[in-house]
């Protein structure tokens, strides 16, 4: 019996197992356990000292999957290094004795339909590509709403009146996202949670401190491994800006890069790999239009980010704008992420006074 499993990231797991399980109806979807200090110790103790961590996240959640019963694996690899850990990853593994399958969908930054149909048809050679098209459809059009749905929370949770309100209406959207049997249901579903959360009572202060975050993808999008960076700012009244997501990724990314090219000449002339380009232009954006801080934040020995980091140094002390670096691995003591970080929030409010 086929049963596939992926890496865990964020809440995307929900419409990773709603394609998967609708294009492959006689194979076992295994969802991938959320991310715990012991999928770090097992990611950790298989992996090359200096390599990034979240090829230590995600082989240590391959492992949970394959120990889950899993013998086939998804990955999806990235515009840096990572695009070419699935191939160790698998290596790895088989060291280990597992015996599996590694599938990346995404290699070197690069895929085309073509490919991902030839790749489909390893886990079955009879399914059915009209099928693969209408799911994969309903499935980016999932990802997209709950991006959205993302964005306006971030902007608005840390000001709720019922503490909770976001991420209660929040489980129960992806619960219904999970079971909508077509297109039209999905965007009925939207459009009524979207409203629902406009609904949620809020007090916005004129005086608000906004902070944008920036960095590495997968330390933005996979909360436990930047210690749930974005539910402490909100605990501390802040609206948070975040511009990387998966639709952003899959959809945004190739055309916007022209853009901030253009928009931050004076920073970069070369693609500096994965985000750090974006992220350069990003901190000249959230400088120019009047947000009080900049996070940046990303896994220990990211190259391109490490690149980044000395020229969001400069624009931020240009523009007069105060920045807060993070570097997170499987040894990052929360303790001392916390302690900077209201350190941070402090410094903020006492320039905001002035």
């Amino acid at each position: 019996m086929i049963k596939i499993a992926f890496p865990h990231m964020g809440d995307y797991h929900i419409p990773a197992n709603y394609l998967l399980s609708h294009i492959f109806p006689n194979t076992i979807v295994i969802k991938a356990p959320k991310i715990t200090s012991k999928t770090i110790e097992l990611g950790t103790k298989h992996s090359p000292e200096f390599v990034c961590t979240p090829f230590k996240y995600t082989l240590g959640t391959m492992i949970e999957c394959l120990d889950e019963g899993a013998n086939i694996l998804i990955q999806m690899g990235g515009g840096c290094r990572y695009g070419y850990y699935a191939e160790l990853q698998e290596k790895i593994l088989k060291d280990l004795d597992y015996n599996c399958k590694v599938i990346n969908l995404v290699t070197e930054g690069q895929t085309n339909i073509k490919r991902i149909n030839n790749l489909l048809k390893q886990i079955d050679p009879k399914y059915s590509k009209i099928k693969a098209l209408y799911y994969g459809f309903i499935t980016l059009k999932m990802v997209k709403y709950m991006d959205k749905i993302d964005d306006y929370i971030r902007e608005n949770i840390g000001f709720e009146l019922t503490v909770g309100s976001f991420e209660s209406l929040k489980e129960e959207m992806l619960i219904t996202f999970s079971h909508v049997k077509s297109y039209k249901e999905l965007y009925r579903a939207y459009k009524r949670y979207l409203k629902k959360f406009h609904n949620i009572k809020v007090h916005k202060p004129d005086n608000r401190l906004k902070i944008g975050i920036i960095g590495e993808l997968y330390t933005i999008m996979e909360p436990f491994s930047n210690y749930y960076l974005e539910k402490e700012l909100a605990k501390h009244h802040i609206e948070i800006k975040r511009f990387t997501n998966v639709h952003y990724l899959l959809f945004e990314k190739a055309h916007k890069y022209k853009k901030y090219k253009k928009y931050s000449k004076e920073y970069f002339t070369y693609n500096m790999g994965a985000d750090a380009s974006d992220n350069i232009a990003r901190s000249k954006y959230l400088c120019e239009h009047n947000y009080d801080g900049i996070i940046h934040i990303k896994s220990s020995f990211c190259t391109p980010e490490i690149g980044a980091m000395p020229i969001i140094n400069k624009i931020a002390s240009f523009y007069h704008k105060p920045v807060l670096f993070f570097s997170f691995d499987s040894a990052t003591s929360e303790t001392g992420i916390n302690t900077r970080l209201e350190a941070f929030y402090d410094m903020l409010e006492m320039r905001k006074d002035k």
